[in-house]
């Protein structure tokens, strides 16, 4: 926060916010960064996530008990909770098994990464970067696409673009609409929507570390000061507010997954 504070302040002693060319660090490994393809601090987090991920659920499941630890209530709690609530409540029975370990997956991977955030030092969710929450959006569209084609070939495109019961000059209107609204603007809205949230509440971080630091230490000002201090102190509720947004979005993604995976699966009944 101190190196925010420095780079706020300008040549004539004026507050100058951070941008959004600030908030994501340089590359650590610069090979073609500017295509985006640089190992930085972002794949960093998330190879760190997968790690996390995988050693927490394999310490949890390691001494499995009829009366579990609290490692193991706490691994099966999280399990549960995607398999019942975004598993079998949305995609229902008779196809959900098959996709839980997907869903359970793609909750997780988020949680953790968009939980980075919320930990001083770390402080970045990973999600900030509009190249992940595309990756991630990207493979969930491929999957449902995929899913709709090899259940009903060809005939899934009329399914879900063609509307029954619609009159037949409004479909000349509705049919590209849908066709988009479907296949483009879904996987769209689908990243951004996780990107967008991710980025707001890690430019407020940095906007209020770098306007407090600025205002403690650069200003001579005692009333500076001690509206510094109540900039850090109102973040508090700021903080929380965000870290329950950072579990809100990880439950959106996945729930959208489900339901895109679930229209897929029950087109012909839409």
């Amino acid at each position: 926060m101190h190196s925010l504070a420095l780079a706020a302040a300008d040549n004539e002693g004026g507050f100058t916010p951070p941008t959004l060319e600030e908030t994501h660090l340089p590359e650590i490994l610069p090979w073609m960064a500017e295509w985006g393809t640089g190992f930085g601090k972002q794949m960093l987090m998330i190879v760190l996530s997968i790690v996390l991920i995988w050693w927490f659920f394999s310490a949890a499941i390691r001494k499995r008990a009829l009366v579990p630890s609290r490692l193991q209530w706490l691994a099966e709690s999280g399990y549960g909770f995607v398999r019942n609530t975004m598993g079998r409540d949305v995609i229902g029975e008779k196809h959900f098994m098959t996709w839980v370990p997907l869903l359970f997956g793609i909750f997780f991977f988020i949680l953790v990464n968009n939980l980075f955030g919320a930990i001083p030092l770390l402080q970045l969710p990973s999600f900030s970067h509009v190249g992940a929450a595309y990756a991630m959006a990207g493979i969930v569209w491929i999957l449902w696409v995929g899913v709709g084609f090899q259940k009903y070939g060809l005939r899934y495109v009329k399914l879900v673009a063609v509307p029954s019961g619609v009159p037949k000059p409004l479909l000349i209107l509705l049919v590209p609409l849908e066709i988009l609204s479907n296949f483009i603007i879904r996987p769209v809205t689908h990243s951004l929507r996780l990107m967008a949230v991710m980025l707001a509440g890690h430019v407020i971080v940095m906007l209020v570390g770098s306007g407090a630091e600025f205002l403690i230490t650069q200003q001579e000002s005692l009333a500076m000061n001690a509206t510094g201090v109540l900039v850090l102190l109102g973040f508090i509720p700021m903080y929380f507010l965000e870290l329950a947004m950072m579990i809100l979005q990880a439950f959106v993604f996945t729930l959208l997954t489900a339901v895109y995976l679930q229209g897929a699966l029950e087109a012909e009944a839409h």
